[in-house]
């Protein structure tokens, strides 16, 4: 059961840093700093992307409109800890 609870928390840890690099890389494209048509930035983005989005979506639908700022992957990070968290105390025990 051990076994389980780490490789859980690892898949958590992996998915919180690509949601951690796709939030990186949507505002370095927004302000101007990285290119978004050359190939490497296009193919990381695009693989954060598919990744991070299926998560985010049902968070997105119940948010309220802020205007410009998207606090899902906030929400979404919060949820993501509190998992492990709470996967933590009933793993170990």
């Amino acid at each position: 059961m051990h076994s389980l609870g780490i490789l859980i928390d690892t898949v958590i840890w992996i998915f919180t840093w690509v949601l951690i690099i796709n939030i990186a890389l949507t505002w370095l494209i927004h302000f101007g700093i990285v290119n978004s048509s050359q190939p490497f930035v296009r193919g990381l983005g695009e693989i954060t992307y598919r990744i991070t989005e299926p998560a985010l979506r049902p968070i997105r639908r119940y948010m309220p409109n802020l205007g410009g700022i998207d606090l899902s992957p906030v929400v979404l990070i919060l949820l993501l800890q509190f998992a492990r968290n709470l996967m933590w105390e009933y793993v170990i025990y």
